[in-house]
């Protein structure tokens, strides 16, 4: 299927080597947590920077263009449509509140109203949509040029509350999954996987099994391209059968899905089986006795240049966030 390969969640690209390939895992990862943590309360002009530089970072690294071009053009969509379906909700800050007193106050004159008066809504209810005229109040000249509502035009309301979380929803999502599927297309799972187990080794003096957890995140990180093979061989035997949805109706296109949905369980597990019966044959039964070291971790110039762009990157957030 062409919608799975041109969203390669969690693939890693062999070829051809960038500069971003070449970086250390974990100043890559330190460099995945600036990205993911700064956004955290941050103004809409540094959210909006993340988003470029993401942008620019993926064209200096000289990641082919067929790679990203459908990713990034399926996420911008997403991020669009999000965006503007929270720019056209309500804000919560100018809503239309009902008065808590009645717009004409009770008197109780002297003398005896006479019959030619004209009756009040408030006490008869079978004439409540006659509502008392209202004299609108003196419009005034505003002093700038500020407005709160951008755009109202019959029951669409723009404000400038409501644009501004529809682009910082945007601007996070955007950060969130491109920032994280970048890491994932430049960083092997080995190498992740590596860099994880060296960060947490002083988690060991509280006996918390770092080895176990490192497998099990290099397994979920392999098994990630056989799920979405097993989705797209589904999905093409649908296909090539030809089935009439008209024909089967609400009830049998739900048998139908669930019987996919059992099948691809199945094959699933029978997959994890085949996995485990591979390690078991090569002689892995624990991870403690057979530690493999896939990848060779060195600190070199350009990740000591990268760490030390990140730190100022971390300390100009944080100058920025105390400024009043």
């Amino acid at each position: 299927m062409d919608l799975l390969r041109s969203l390669p969640l969690g693939l890693y690209l062999e070829q051809p080597r960038t500069w971003l390939h070449r970086l250390d895992p974990r100043v890559k990862l330190a460099w995945l947590m600036m990205f993911l943590l700064t956004p955290l309360l941050a103004d809409l002009p540094w959210r909006l920077a993340l988003v470029v530089g993401l942008i620019l970072l993926t064209i200096s690294a000289t990641i082919p263009l067929r790679v990203w071009r459908k990713q990034m053009g399926w996420l911008l969509l997403l991020c669009v449509l999000v965006g503007g379906i929270t720019t056209l909700m309500p804000d919560g800050l100018a809503v239309s509140y009902q008065p808590r007193l009645p717009t004409q106050a009770l008197t109780f004159p002297q003398q005896q109203p006479s019959s030619t008066q004209s009756p009040q809504p408030w006490y008869q209810p079978f004439i409540f949509w006659q509502t008392p005229e209202k004299s609108d109040p003196p419009s005034l000249p505003q002093p700038t040029a500020y407005r709160y509502v951008l755009f109202h035009r019959g029951p669409v309301r723009i404000t400038r509350r409501s644009l501004e979380l529809g682009l910082r929803l945007g601007t996070w999502l955007f950060t969130l999954i491109y920032g994280t599927t970048l890491y994932l297309l430049t960083t092997a799972p080995e190498e992740i996987t590596v860099a994880i187990d060296v960060l947490l080794q002083p988690l060991k003096r509280w006996r918390i099994p770092i080895t176990e957890m490192t497998l099990t995140l290099t397994l979920s990180l392999r098994f990630i391209p056989l799920v979405l093979e097993e989705i797209q061989n589904l999905i093409r035997a649908i296909r090539t059968r030809a089935i009439n949805w008209k024909k089967l109706g609400i009830r049998g296109a739900f048998q139908l899905w669930l019987l996919l949905a059992d099948r691809l369980i199945e094959n699933l597990f029978l997959r994890a089986e085949q996995v485990a019966s591979a390690m078991t044959v090569r002689g892995f039964t624990s991870p403690n006795h057979h530690q493999v070291r896939w990848h060779q971790l060195r600190i070199r110039l350009i990740d000591q240049l990268a760490l030390v762009l990140v730190i100022l990157v971390c300390g100009l957030r944080i100058w920025i966030g105390t400024l009043p």
